[in-house]
């Protein structure tokens, strides 16, 4: 087992942040975009939205396809083999000029993505001693968030400074396959794999969606990330469209207001140790409803006050819900915890779809209301989740 702070933990631990990073830069770049892709290509915002929606469809497709590939053929080959996939399908991207090409490019370089995500915390589970695996996951976890901000931030300003989005997937797809190489390397192969049974997946699986302390918490976490996600969408047309003109660098830019989310994040174990599971989580679902009245306003400062409330509001309800699976569950947590990825997922890549009718008939005021009433939702099966937990 690999030990706490040896070589060989710093080098998988690299790798396996790195490669986290790597995933989430390249799903996540096209956010930031889609003003431009729907200028390009001449299609509506919703239809835009798609080629973000479709890579988050893509992922949570693949993350249990995946999962149970890496059950028989082990982990790193899946990971390192996906990842190359992924990144191959970015560069493919790029040189891409009907838009129908892009969307089936997107959703098999998010079901790619899939492959480490499915993957990475099997491998530290059985690679790692208790106390390594701690620290580890904390790292892993830091890069996801990082990954994101970075691909975001990075895509816009790739755009402004190349003259359109093409340069944005080339150049990011181009530096990630250099990043991917020394990984190759530094991932130590499996030791104490076991290739698990194939019929054990199915029985576990459905117990899981039926358990009545998961199946809540699932669409909580969906739900509350389908919304969160999609209003910087719409917040991105609105701020690139007149009076404000915001340009791609700038609207890139706008991802930074998830360093509160980072931060909340970080001191989710102490609001919840002190507070309690459910009433963090409902005080999350209340503040990420106050912070949506920025939206009702057109003024930038104010909007960008509402993405930070809401950022810190929705990552806080992320850790309580991943929380909560993990202390429901005696028995297959990595698959609980996969599914409720799935969940997370579908939201995501629903959510484009699910507020496009509040944005064409109101605008932001629009989304914030369509927001509204999806927190409502989030909030009634937190408190029924509550209900069943003073029950048990």
């Amino acid at each position: 087992m690999i030990d706490l702070k040896t070589p060989l933990w710093w080098r998988a631990t690299l790798a396996l942040g790195l490669g986290s990073m790597l995933v989430f830069i390249n799903l996540y770049i096209a956010q930031p975009l889609l003003p431009l892709l729907a200028q390009d290509f001449d299609v509506s915002a919703l239809s835009a939205s798609w080629v973000l929606s479709i890579s988050t469809l893509g992922l949570a497709i693949g993350l249990l396809f995946w999962a149970r590939v890496a059950d028989q053929l082990g982990r790193k080959p899946v990971m390192m083999g996906c990842l190359l996939a992924a990144l191959l399908l970015g560069l493919l991207i790029s040189q891409l000029t009907d838009f129908s090409g892009v969307l089936i490019a997107r959703g098999l370089q998010g079901f790619f993505l899939a492959g480490l995500p499915a993957t990475a915390v099997a491998y530290m589970g059985e690679e790692f001693t208790p106390k390594a695996l701690v620290t580890s996951i904390g790292i892993y976890i830091a890069a996801n968030s990082l990954g994101g901000i970075a691909g975001r931030v990075f895509g816009g300003l790739l755009a402004e400074w190349g003259g359109g989005w093409q340069t944005s997937f080339m150049v990011l797809a181009a530096a990630s396959l250099l990043v991917w190489l020394p990984l190759l390397k530094w991932l130590p192969a499996s030791k104490n794999f076991v290739p698990t049974n194939k019929g054990q997946g199915g029985a576990a699986l459905l117990s899981h969606v039926k358990n009545p302390l998961l199946w809540p918490i699932y669409l909580v976490g969906g739900l509350n990330f389908m919304v969160f996600l999609n209003q910087y969408t719409y917040v991105a047309f609105y701020l690139s469209a007149p009076p404000i003109h915001m340009a791609p660098a700038a609207l890139g830019l706008l991802f930074l207001t998830y360093l509160t989310g980072t931060f909340a994040s970080g001191i989710s174990g102490w609001l919840i140790n002190r507070f309690g599971l459910c009433q963090t989580l409902l005080a999350a679902i209340t503040m990420m409803a106050i912070g949506n009245l920025g939206l009702f306003s057109g003024k930038l400062s104010v909007i960008l006050l509402a993405l930070f409330v809401d950022s810190f509001a929705f990552f806080l309800s992320h850790a309580c819900a991943s929380s909560w699976v993990g202390r429901s569950v005696q028995h297959h947590r990595a698959l609980a915890s996969s599914l409720y990825l799935v969940f997370y997922y579908l939201g995501a890549s629903l959510g484009g779809l699910y507020l496009f009718p509040f944005w064409e008939s109101a605008g932001l005021p629009g989304v914030a209301v369509g927001m509204w009433l999806v927190l409502l939702v989030t909030a009634g099966l937190s408190l029924h989740l509550k209900r069943r937990a003073l029950v048990a």
